[in-house]
């Protein structure tokens, strides 16, 4: 057990949730935010923050409530439906979207991993396709040997990535090629017109994904009740004002009409921007170092949290038993991993599926996010009364009822403008999530 000097205080856990959101999300999506909302992808990425903030102070008070148990699984399988065999069936529905958001979160990665090194080492450009798929095999054996990127390795990465955004920001605005004219008009530059900014709000919340990390670790965090929401309050502000700096920096040089005219460049923005500073010629590569750095971080979290996504699961006896195998010697979920691998193996092999892969994984994430906030209002209806040392959420039953709001004003254009394939795509997901429940093992 931790001894209260052993948990993390206010500033271990910001630098924990720090380290998490300065991923690759910046690299790559944000590239496909402006070629939707031009200029306005600012507001996109605000959004998302304050959607992810909200989002994250809920998990940590269903962390509060259950820190043993904590996951995209229990906590619906705890507090929703009026029976256990309800509550499975929506920690199921729950933890179905989850997985495929980790799994497409792994193979957009791992494809632009390809791009990257392509595009920033011609003599590489034909080995896209095996490059990606190469990072899955690599990141699958880290983790079935339990790898994990703590303590210093993980903070001199953190600064190596912040260092570069940083370089690249400067860099920009003191070359004298950055256009302030570019930002006008504001809302009716990118290829979705005013509601641009909606429709990229799921993309951009992918960024601020690891914000919930820390609701995970409520046990080994010295007075959660008050260190939880103040580390997380500081580290989206970090983040967010780091992640505007890089997008106010790119977007004064590269536009969405560019991105519409060079398809290649629309999924490594940062890159494209470099190419306009031909005093510096480093920077280029230094950017595509890091952001196959983030990249693979990405993969590497994102492939352990659907593998122990498909272990708790089969736990729970909803999907086969093998797959609740862990390794002899590691104890790593052998068999789930090897199954993740696979999956996100197939998909990397495929890049013409990315758009897919990123708008699908991210209306995932999306029904992950509403399936929690309905939790939460559940959680207040049967637990009214604050109990000491227990978190709570500001903002009453509002802040999930807002943050639902949001969600689907942010789906409404995307209907609208022929999303419904992307719909198709979510119905037929949930026919085959829905036949393999069918078949689950009955609880004992």
């Amino acid at each position: 057990m931790s001894t209260k000097r052993d948990k993390l205080g206010l500033f271990d856990s910001t630098h924990l949730l720090v380290g998490g959101m300065i991923g690759s999300a910046i690299f790559s999506l944000s590239g496909i935010t402006i070629l939707q909302a031009g200029p306005a992808a600012i507001l996109s990425w605000i959004l998302g923050a304050v959607i992810l903030l909200a989002y994250g102070l809920q998990t940590a008070e269903l962390a509060s409530l259950y820190p043993q148990s904590g996951g995209v699984f229990a906590f619906p399988a705890y507090l929703l439906g009026k029976t256990r065999e309800q509550g499975r069936l929506w920690g199921w529905i729950s933890a179905w979207a989850y997985l495929f958001g980790c799994i497409a979160g792994a193979a957009f990665s791992a494809i632009y991993i390809g791009i990257y090194l392509g595009v920033a080492f011609p003599a590489l450009a034909s080995w896209q396709v095996p490059l990606g798929v190469g990072a899955v095999v690599i990141c699958g054996l880290l983790n079935l040997a339990k790898f994990q990127l703590t303590g210093r390795a993980n903070t001199l990465l953190t600064a190596f990535l912040v260092l570069t955004l940083l370089l690249f920001v400067a860099a920009v605005f003191l070359s004298g090629e950055w256009d302030a004219t570019s930002f006008a008009p504001f809302f009716t530059q990118g290829s979705d017109g005013v509601a641009g900014f909606l429709d990229a709000l799921p993309l951009a919340m992918v960024a601020y994904g690891a914000i919930v990390s820390l609701s995970f670790l409520v046990g080994e965090v010295r007075v959660p009740n008050r260190t939880v929401p103040k580390a997380m309050v500081i580290a989206m502000s970090v983040v967010l004002v780091l992640y505007l700096a890089v997008l106010i920096a790119t977007l004064g040089l590269v536009s969405a009409r560019y991105l519409q005219d060079n398809v290649a460049l629309q999924y490594i923005p940062l890159y494209a921007a470099a190419s306009f500073l031909p005093s510096m010629a480093f920077l280029p590569p230094l950017i595509s170092v890091s952001a196959v750095l983030a990249l693979l971080t990405t993969m590497i979290v994102t492939m352990a949290l659907a593998a122990h996504t498909l272990r708790t699961c089969a736990d729970n006896g909803i999907l086969p038993a093998f797959l609740a195998r862990t390794g002899k010697t590691s104890g790593a979920p052998f068999s789930s991993t090897l199954t993740i691998v696979l999956l996100v193996g197939v998909f990397a092999a495929i890049p013409r599926l990315t758009d897919i892969l990123i708008n699908f994984g991210a209306l995932c994430n999306v029904i992950v996010v509403a399936i929690v906030c309905v939790t939460v209002l559940v959680a207040r209806v049967r637990f009214p009364e604050r109990a000491e040392g227990r978190f709570r959420a500001p903002g009453g039953r509002s802040l999930p009822i807002v943050t639902l709001a949001v969600l689907v004003a942010s789906y409404v254009p995307g209907i609208l403008q022929g999303g419904w394939r992307l719909w198709a795509v979510t119905v037929a997901y949930y026919v085959v999530g829905m036949l393999l429940y069918h078949f689950r093992r009955p609880l004992e």
